[in-house]
C-alpha cells in the first residue's frame, strides 16, 4: 500500500512537471516569435539608417530645404509671368480694336 501510495505521489510529481515543461515550451515559443519579430524591427533600422545616409550624401536636409523654397519661388514667379502675359496680351488685342475703330 505504501509503495502504491509513494508509485502515485511520484506519478503526480512527474505530471506535474510534465506540464511545468510544456508551458515553458509554450512561453519560449512565445519568446522565439518575439525575438523574430524584434530582429525584423532591427533589420528595418538598419536599412532605414543606410536609406538616410545615402540620402545625407546627395543632400542634406538644409539643401533639401532651400530646393523646395526655390521651387515654389520659381512656381509662384510662372504664374505671374502668365498672369502679366495675359493682361499685356488682352491690352494690345484692345489697342489694336480700338485703333481699328478709330482709324
Amino acid at each position: 500500500m505504501a509503495e502504491q501510495n509513494y508509485n502515485q505521489l511520484v506519478l503526480a510529481q512527474l505530471q506535474a512537471l510534465s506540464q511545468a515543461i510544456d508551458g515553458l515550451r509554450a512561453d519560449l515559443q512565445v519568446v522565439r516569435q518575439e525575438m523574430v519579430r524584434i530582429k525584423a524591427g532591427e533589420d528595418r533600422v538598419t536599412e532605414l539608417r543606410e536609406w538616410k545616409r545615402n540620402i545625407d550624401e546627395v543632400v542634406s536636409p538644409t539643401q533639401l530645404q532651400n530646393l523646395v523654397n526655390q521651387v515654389n519661388d520659381l512656381n509662384n514667379f510662372k504664374t505671374k509671368a502668365i498672369t502679366i502675359f495675359a493682361v499685356v496680351q488682352f491690352a494690345m488685342a484692345f489697342l489694336v480694336m480700338l485703333s481699328k475703330v478709330m482709324g
